[in-house]
């Protein structure tokens, strides 16, 4: 987006101009409060807000300060849109999927089942006009957004026994929130919502059979392996899982134009440096785990075959129904086709002779 066109869009006029020139000329302070979705234990997902806090006080010289809350601390981390929105606080760190009840158009921020892997997520975002179309969407509750990290496609989950059919997901009670929950409750799937912290003790007690969270590294902080052995990979219905800086424009129309050249910079270093992360961290995580005695299974052919029917069927619904959940769709899914044809020419050609079998 054009910087012209991106100040316009977030109600930037030649009266804030003026704000903003004797804003900047007086050196002022100015200090946030950011809310996670996420426990500080989990330091990656987490640690991109802590990030981007560092990051801003670097690059002004301290004079914007931002101070980061993890979830439950000043609110659920559910509901970090809802506090921006609200104007309960400044700005959040979170997973657009988590809000599809608001807009299901919002799913399409974080990743979708059988949709973009990172890369791909990445290019549709910033250069395939995936920003553009969803921040129409978050301008509907005030809230400008920018692309803050991401965990790759995540693992298929954690189960208490083996899954080898679709017969045996029948009546299986699953943590898994959003449109994988939706997926897998066409699949006969009883789906659950819970919290980081409250998922160990409902699988260790048996009001859950299984889990999914995020990949090896995360999973194994969660301790899952604990009390569920069998671990399924990949996770069909988050192929990529981006999170997001969440602002209030009203806050943002405020900023001097330097902080908000900060702001935009540390949350493209996050999204770059997260993923990074979770590449480094999540190959040594999995092999702790398998000799920890983690049995490692991929998922039959079969689930996989009637997940994506399922997936596509939900998606032309919704779009039937829906005219802006259609028109970001749309330009999603052509994205797609066009950019999995290429992918599997060179990054999957390559891929398939020099990567071993897991």
């Amino acid at each position: 987006m054009k910087r012209r066109s991106f100040l316009r869009k977030v109600g930037v006029g030649l009266g804030a101009s003026l704000f903003y020139r004797a804003f900047a000329q007086g050196s002022p302070t100015v200090r946030w409060r950011l809310v996670s979705s996420y426990p500080r234990s989990l330091d990656t997902l987490y640690g991109g807000a802590e990030e981007l806090a560092k990051r801003v006080a670097e690059l002004t010289g301290g004079r914007f300060q931002i101070r980061v809350y993890q979830a439950g601390e000043l609110v659920p981390g559910g509901q970090v849109l809802d506090a921006v929105q609200q104007g309960t606080v400044e700005a959040g760190h979170t997973y657009g999927p988590f809000y599809v009840g608001k807009n299901p158009a919002l799913a399409f921020d974080g990743g979708i089942p059988f949709g973009l892997t990172y890369r791909q997520h990445n290019a549709w975002m910033l250069f395939g006009g995936g920003l553009e179309l969803l921040r129409r969407v978050y301008a509907d509750f005030g809230v400008l957004q920018f692309p803050g990290g991401n965990t790759g496609t995540q693992m298929g989950g954690w189960f208490r026994r083996e899954v080898r059919t679709l017969e045996d997901l029948k009546g299986l009670r699953m943590r898994i929130p959003g449109l994988g929950g939706l997926v897998m409750g066409r699949l006969g799937v009883v789906p659950q919502t819970l919290a980081a912290g409250d998922i160990y003790p409902a699988l260790e007690r048996g009001a859950i059979d299984a889990t999914e969270f995020a990949g090896p590294y995360d999973d194994e902080k969660l301790g899952f392996y604990k009390v569920a052995r069998y671990y399924y990979y990949p996770s069909f219905w988050e192929p990529s899982a981006q999170l997001s800086f969440l602002v209030a424009q009203r806050e943002w129309a405020r900023l001097p134009k330097e902080f908000q050249e900060a702001f935009q910079a540390a949350a493209s270093e996050v999204n770059l440096t997260m993923m990074a992360k979770y590449d480094a961290l999540n190959p040594p995580a999995l092999k702790r785990l398998l000799a920890a005695g983690v049995r490692l299974r991929k998922w039959p052919a079969e689930i996989m075959r009637k997940a994506e029917e399922e997936a596509r069927a939900l998606y032309e619904e919704q779009a039937a129904k829906d005219p802006g959940y259609r028109r970001v769709y749309t330009a999603y899914w052509a994205f797609r086709d066009e950019v999995f044809r290429w992918f599997a020419v060179a990054e999957l050609g390559y891929q398939a002779f020099a990567f071993p079998s897991v």
